[in-house]
């Protein structure tokens, strides 16, 4: 059997190797956490709430806290969390303390969808020191480590922005890539939305020639880890299987589809895009096509 070998073996850390790790002058640790509320009839599908208070009740100890809609989106798009402009997602990060030098470690709690979209936007600006931390807050604690209710201690830094052309990508790129054999569109939402059952995203259904790699599927719902990397490989084989040479990954609003973006990349694929604003743009809008079971 041919071993599965990770692209950056350092993107995912263990609960052990945080623990380990916490005296390292050049780690930095944020907790990611954001909770969406679903609000039918509203201007946005959901409402983004931030996890300020409960970062600040409990945190691994040292970490900061990323409030993804209050710092990283631009605050008037009709989606919610559609990432701002590079200089200011960089210096946000930098406020943090995030420079060249630091060993970054993102964590969520109840998804590491959070996680994985924090370590995808410092991926684009260029920065290749950032991990996710396996299993995240709920793994942590269950495992009784530490918990503080220290602020975070962080002198400001200093980030360069080197761009990654095509890590996200907008509705016009979509539209083409339907009817290119060499983009697959991976749907990461639950198969009740992807198959049309459920119409969260105003019309019922998915992007035509999608397939849908659901990103709670990845994850053990006793441990709350990915799964084994064999099972994660095998997962993904229904949007490989045509060698496609380009990956487009989607969701609700840029969130869910950041891990599947994360396990592509980890797998080798090199070209791999996040739709930003996903359903919540292509959804609504009855000049795009749609299709359902």
């Amino acid at each position: 059997m041919t071993k599965i070998e990770l692209k950056n073996p350092n993107a995912l850390v263990s609960t052990e190797w945080l623990a380990r790790n916490l005296g390292d002058p050049n780690l930095r640790v944020f907790d990611c956490s954001t909770v969406l509320k679903f609000e039918k009839g509203g201007k946005r599908p959901y409402r983004v709430v931030s996890c300020k208070d409960e970062h600040e009740n409990g945190h691994i100890p040292g970490a900061g806290f990323f409030d993804l809609q209050g710092e990283f989106s631009i605050e008037d798009s009709p989606f919610g969390m559609t990432l701002a402009d590079p200089g200011s997602v960089a210096a946000a990060f930098a406020r943090h303390g995030i420079d060249k030098n630091s060993r970054v470690v993102l964590y969520s709690r109840r998804s590491m969808s959070w996680a994985t979209r924090f370590w995808w936007m410092l991926r684009w600006l260029g920065f290749d020191r950032a991990s996710v931390l396996n299993g995240g807050f709920e793994k942590w604690v269950a495992e009784e480590l530490p918990l503080s209710t220290a602020p975070c201690s962080y002198p400001p830094g200093q980030l360069t922005v080197n761009i990654r052309p095509g890590s996200f990508v907008g509705k016009t790129e979509v539209l083409a890539a339907i009817d290119d054999p060499e983009t697959s569109l991976v749907n990461a939402l639950g198969r009740d939305i992807f198959s049309g059952e459920n119409p969260r995203y105003g019309r019922p259904g998915r992007i035509p020639g999608s397939v849908n790699i659901p990103q709670t599927e990845l994850v053990d719902p006793e441990t709350l880890a990915f799964r084994p990397l064999s099972e994660i490989r095998a997962a993904f084989a229904v949007a490989t299987e045509n060698q496609a040479v380009r990956h487009i990954t989607y969701c609700g609003g840029g969130i869910f589809a950041t891990v599947n973006a994360f396990w592509l990349y980890q797998l080798g694929y090199e070209t791999v895009s996040v739709y930003e604003n996903s359903m919540s743009e292509w959804g609504p809008d009855p000049s795009l096509p749609i299709e359902s079971d």
